[in-house]
């Protein structure tokens, strides 16, 4: 895109919505022309194909703030005759290069005066800017970020644990060293632009940068490549890192190292290395947020009359007390035995005591059982109770359903 679109181009007319329009309006704009305008919905149609770019160039510059912000300001400048004497602005023909100047540097000026973020600076930055300014960006590139998995189990994840990460990657030729020459030489600076790594050209008053072609925007040529990398300043190969993993991690959550990802070329900052933690499931815990979770099966009476169990927890075996009439279901909490965070803060164990109905019994624990069934006189499900007409005990229901199915199955 070349500064004159921001001049020439009215974005807000090919989106068919008021300068004025919101965020919300422009998407919604947008979205019904892209629809209808699709080259899938138009096979051939190099009309609707065309006006298919220039309402993605609009809309990929209205729904940026700042982008819009700069384009409005270019407007309003252009409109207010600022630009007079450019060609194709509002000043007419150009009248001579005397008294004309590099628009790049109006507009890295006005960025300066709208404070720097979302003025033009940010808009045109990297593509019009001066031969030397961007010759040193072209070579300072910062290195590709990388991600990577690493499993692991349920104790490690909630306790913290170092790992050795092993990577294949692009990284610094070892034996060049990323000059990209062979041990003993050196490239030299690109004789076409100077060592910039960027070629100019002008058109009146307009200064346009471009990588150079020469040296592929490396501002240096190598006469006698590396035998390693043939060139091309860097390889791919193994790496192991070792990174302590926090405590309190949990599954799916992506981890940050700073300047761990592939290396920059020609000084520049190296990527980022991002770890997706997965982990295993525990046989006996769960988790929820920062509380670990247990469940613990108690016999009927255990619950009824009371009991303390003995638990495990991920440091040493506590003592549960479970109150007598304890329902099923029921949690208790053990204070301070959930997950430890690096911060110091520390969750609970949430303990559900279950009631465990044997699948089998003795004779005489039957008995037992039918003794004790007798003695209870008190309704255990009296809404049911309301609802059915049918009291607890009674066998009205069971000898209903069974008249039901042999009905049913006849």
């Amino acid at each position: 895109m070349s500064e004159r679109d921001y001049f020439e181009k009215d974005y807000y007319a090919a989106l068919g919505v008021s300068k004025n329009a919101t965020t919300a309006e422009i998407k919604k704009a947008y979205r019904k022309l892209a629809r209808d305008l699709h080259p899938d919905k138009n096979p051939g149609n190099k009309q609707a194909e065309e006006k298919f770019k220039a309402v993605s160039e609009a809309y990929d510059v209205l729904s940026d703030d700042k982008r819009r912000k700069a384009y409005d300001e270019a407007r309003s400048l252009a409109a207010s005759g600022a630009f007079r004497g450019f060609p194709g602005t509002a000043g007419g023909q150009h009248r001579g290069t005397a008294g004309g100047f590099d628009l790049s540097d109006l507009l890295r000026n006005a960025g300066a005066g709208a404070g720097g973020d979302g003025g033009f600076g940010d808009l045109f930055g990297g593509l019009f800017n001066r031969r030397g300014a961007a010759g040193r960006a072209s070579r300072g590139r910062r290195g590709a970020d990388v991600e990577t998995e690493v499993s692991l189990p349920f104790r490690d994840a909630v306790r913290g644990t170092t790992v050795s990460l092993r990577l294949s990657e692009r990284g610094t030729c070892p034996t060049c060293h990323g000059s990209g020459s062979q041990p003993g030489t050196s490239p030299r600076n690109c004789p076409v632009c100077g060592g910039s790594g960027l070629t100019s050209r002008n058109e009146g008053s307009f200064a346009f940068s471009e990588p150079c072609m020469a040296c592929h925007g490396t501002g240096s040529v190598i006469d006698t490549p590396c035998p390693t990398c043939h060139g091309q300043r860097t390889v791919v190969a193994p790496r192991t890192v070792n990174t302590r993993i926090p405590a309190g991690v949990a599954d799916g959550q992506r981890i940050r190292l700073a300047g761990k990802g592939e290396p920059g070329v020609g000084g520049g900052a190296a990527g980022d290395l991002f770890v997706v933690v997965r982990v295993t499931p525990d046989s006996l815990f769960g988790r929820s947020g920062d509380n670990l979770t247990l469940t613990v099966p108690a016999t009927f009476t255990e619950m009824a009359l009371g009991t303390t169990i003995t638990i495990p927890t991920l440091e040493a075996s506590v003592s549960l007390k479970v109150a007598p009439g304890t329902a099923s279901g029921r949690k208790l909490r053990v204070r301070g035995k959930g997950v430890r965070r690096a911060n110091g803060h520390v969750g609970d164990l949430i303990v559900t005591v279950e009631v465990a109905v044997p699948s089998r019994l003795s004779a005489a624990a039957k008995d037992a059982l039918e003794a004790f069934a007798r003695t209870q006189t008190a309704d255990p499900r009296p809404h049911i109770t309301a609802a059915t007409g049918v009291a607890a005990g009674s066998t009205a229901g069971a000898t209903a359903g069974a008249s039901a199915g042999a009905t049913g199955g006849a």
